[in-house]
């Protein structure tokens, strides 16, 4: 069974930086990308930032320059640097997987999400 298991969320000052990993396990089929995405009180689930396997990256405009998304292939696993946090940065961070079957299936897989918290 796939299981992504997220790490490192906690509570930050304002211009503080925080890490998170996620770590996939039971993964059968080739991975395609993996991402993160936030849900705050205010908004709907959005996009942080995604990388593909041969390392292409998507960041929303709001973090770009302060967040660095990176996979390791081998490990299975995405970091997440977050650097000069903002409170605005609040909210619970999903870890998202995607795959492909032999026979062409797609298939999406999420984490069951970490807390970042940044004070003013």
């Amino acid at each position: 069974q796939v299981q992504l298991v997220e790490s490192g969320g906690g509570l930050v000052q304002a211009g503080g930086s925080l890490s998170l990993s996620c770590a996939a396990s039971g993964i059968s089929f080739e991975i395609n990308s993996m991402g993160w995405y936030r849900q705050t009180p205010a908004e709907q689930r959005e996009l942080v930032a995604t990388i593909t396997r041969r390392y292409m990256t998507n960041y929303a405009d709001s973090v770009k320059g302060r967040f660095t998304i990176s996979i390791d292939n081998v490990k299975n696993t995405v970091d997440l640097q977050m650097n000069n946090l903002e409170p605005e940065d609040t909210g619970v961070y999903y870890c998202k997987l995607t795959a492909r079957s032999t026979n062409a299936n797609s298939y999406e897989y999420w984490g069951q999400g970490t807390q970042v918290t940044v004070s003013s």
